[in-house]
């Protein structure tokens, strides 16, 4: 009966709220999957966060390694679809990007998206603005990214991408998302 479930899916929600509320006491934003891989990115990737999560096209800047001073738009995506929301923002320099499972880009009914982190990828912004461009793809929410490219930019668990190495200590800090069988 669906008053059955509706019942044990409010008891869900109520847990589920406790914990995003202690999520976010020690995150200092809202439990959602961009503040939590914002937060995630910072903490692993040495990344000094804007101060308002709202700053257009950009979350932060790198502030050590390689790509010290560079700026970065961080996102998290719980499945990679081969989508990714792209800006035409030139000061924005580098995507981070997390991922859960790669999976096509279909309708989600009857699946599960878990929170975890099995991927990271390192795109150029205007590298990867000029072949969106040369392909014709439309830019914006949800922008298709080929799968090639997506290969080339991968920093963990595969490092295709040498602009930023994933140190040691990185990895194992990351490898604390891995899925769980």
């Amino acid at each position: 009966m669906r008053q059955n479930d509706l019942r044990v899916v409010a008891g869900l929600l109520r847990e589920r709220n406790a914990i995003d509320a202690r999520i976010a006491a020690i995150t200092g934003r809202p439990m959602t999957a961009g503040h939590l891989g914002e937060w995630i990115a910072a903490s692993i990737f040495n990344i000094r966060l804007e101060d308002s999560a709202a700053s257009a096209a950009l979350d932060g800047r790198f502030a050590s390694g390689p790509l010290h001073g560079r700026t970065v738009n961080v996102k998290w995506y719980l499945k990679r679809d081969g989508l990714l929301d792209v800006t035409r923002s030139e000061i924005l320099d580098y995507y981070l990007v997390l991922t859960g499972p790669a999976g096509p880009a279909a309708h989600s009914r009857g699946t599960v998206r878990p929170w975890c982190l099995e991927s990271v990828y390192l795109f150029d912004a205007r590298h990867l603005l000029g072949e969106l461009r040369e392909r014709g793809v439309k830019i914006g929410a949800a922008t298709s990214v080929k799968s090639p490219q997506w290969v080339a930019a991968e920093i963990y668990p595969t490092p295709s991408n040498k602009a930023l190495i994933v140190q040691p200590e990185q990895r194992v800090l990351l490898q604390q998302f891995a899925p769980r069988p």
